[in-house]
């Protein structure tokens, strides 16, 4: 059985949510690392091999949709679980992220619980 923890790449522009959000995953026994861009996530995608990527869909530099899209034209990325984070709550904001290569989608404000199960089910 694997005892490690499920490592979180945390992608957040926001320094006042990626921190709050950083912690709050930390103290629920993730292994988080944070990106604030999109080119720096597909680096870290690709040089740490998290288990799950929460991405934020407004980013500077490159921003989620762009990210997602080149994540999924990577053959070693294809398969990462990535959750879409966005204050956009209508279903179009949805089907966009999903189209742009995202597993699922959580809205801001984050919902943590609804969150915790959207990770747990992305990497089962």
């Amino acid at each position: 059985m694997n005892t490690q923890p499920i490592r979180v790449l945390l992608v957040e522009d926001n320094e006042l949510n990626r921190d709050m959000l950083s912690r709050r995953l930390t103290r629920a026994g993730f292994n988080v690392l944070t990106a604030i861009d999109g080119e720096e996530a597909l680096i870290l995608m690709r040089k740490v091999r998290p288990d799950v990527v929460l991405l934020d869909m407004n980013l500077p530099i490159k921003d989620g949709w762009t990210t997602a899209k080149e994540a999924r034209l990577d053959p070693a990325l294809q398969n990462l679980p990535i959750i879409a984070l966005t204050a956009h709550a209508m279903e179009s904001d949805r089907l966009q992220a999903i189209e742009a290569g995202c597993n699922d989608y959580a809205t801001k404000p984050i919902d943590f619980p609804d969150l915790l199960q959207k990770i747990e089910e992305a990497v089962l």
